[in-house]
């Protein structure tokens, strides 16, 4: 197979930033994507329908100046609210039902690039998970507890016992997300839960385990959290993937820093893999000999489980050598100075 041709894909997971940033990185996904979750953990937080609005404005317009109208007008991003022990359930109910907000995402407190607002206590946002379970509004979960004794690469999994299995038990009609998975503990908690489960999977974690991150030396371009893992998550991801399960699907999380905050004593996490996604992914799915199900990963499992409609138009990808530069503009994205062996044709 020397050329695959799949329905137009999307990615239910990325971050796009603000300002000048934002104007750097849209047009990266919007290129790859007709449709994107983005992310909503910017200072300030994106908690209300009116900001996530404008925000939606300022996406747009990013593509728009860096891209052209015609990429502007192909791509779509999906507003989510940041959910803090404060808001407001109804604007997030107004909000869903105009239209302007898909998703809701909890972040606990401490566990990420700009969560310090999240949540640290559950049962502070009883009234909003009784909301989002009634109107079927997806929730979407960074699942990793904070705990200070709590290994850092165990943090997954101690969530999924301590909250996310009793969370499904206490709302069972939530519709629920687990975001950019990295452990065995979290496949096989997916595969076995309810139809209202699902899970999104980073090229990164299908790439590099732990080691990366210490390979000849730092490699501070390869923190992201949730953290990369052992050897055998990376494997049981891959077999998700590209297993044909319809409940695990692309999500990117691409997490753009520019290099002095990559390279800063304190370094932000986050792994900036928006300009080549899809060859990522696809040079996955060809070593597992699963190029057939690119596209049901890609294309089809996360709108059916959002609710919604499945894109028209295609995209092609080519066998072909295709080189990833070292910087894009101020940043380094995954697989920098590497040669993929996809390219995703104009």
């Amino acid at each position: 197979m020397n050329t695959l041709t799949i329905r137009r894909p999307d990615d239910w997971h990325v971050h796009l930033r603000d300002g000048e940033l934002l104007q750097l990185v849209a047009p990266a996904t919007a290129r790859q994507f007709a449709r994107a979750i983005v992310m909503p953990n910017l200072r300030p937080p994106v908690t209300t329908t009116a900001a996530a609005r404008a925000y939606r404005e300022r996406i747009v317009a990013a593509v728009r100046s860096r891209g052209g109208a015609a990429l502007a007008t192909g791509f779509t991003p999906l507003m989510t609210a940041y959910l803090t022990e404060t808001i407001n359930p109804a604007d997030l109910e107004q909000g869903h039902r105009e239209g302007v907000l898909t998703a809701v995402k909890l972040y606990p407190a401490g566990a990420t690039t700009n969560s310090d607002a999240g949540v640290r206590d559950l049962a502070a946002i009883t009234p909003v998970l009784e909301t989002l379970e009634r109107i079927g509004m997806p929730l979407l979960i960074h699942g990793e507890v904070t705990d200070a004794e709590i290994d850092i690469f165990d943090r997954e999994a101690v969530f999924i016992e301590r909250v996310m299995a009793p969370l499904l038990q206490r709302h069972p009609g939530l519709k629920v997300v687990l975001e950019h998975i990295t452990t065995s503990d979290a496949v096989d908690f997916v595969r076995a839960g309810p139809a209202n489960l699902a899970a999104t999977i980073t090229p990164h974690h299908l790439h590099i385990n732990r080691n990366a991150l210490f390979a000849g030396g730092l490699r501070p371009d390869m923190y992201c959290l949730p953290v990369a893992k052992r050897e055998l998550h990376r494997l049981a991801l891959r077999a998700a993937a590209t297993g044909g399960n319809p409940r695990f699907f692309l999500g990117t999380d691409s997490a753009p820093h520019e290099r002095h905050a990559k390279e800063s004593a304190c370094g932000c996490a986050g792994i900036y893999n928006a300009p080549h996604a899809l060859e990522s992914y696809a040079a996955v799915f060809d070593a597992e000999n699963a190029l057939d199900r690119l596209e049901a990963f890609a294309s089809e499992n996360g709108p059916r489980f959002y609710g919604l409609p499945l894109n028209d138009g295609t995209v092609t990808l080519a066998r072909r050598p295709t080189p990833v530069p070292e910087r894009v503009g101020s940043l380094v994205p995954f697989h920098a100075g590497e040669t993929l062996g996809w390219q995703l044709l104009a």
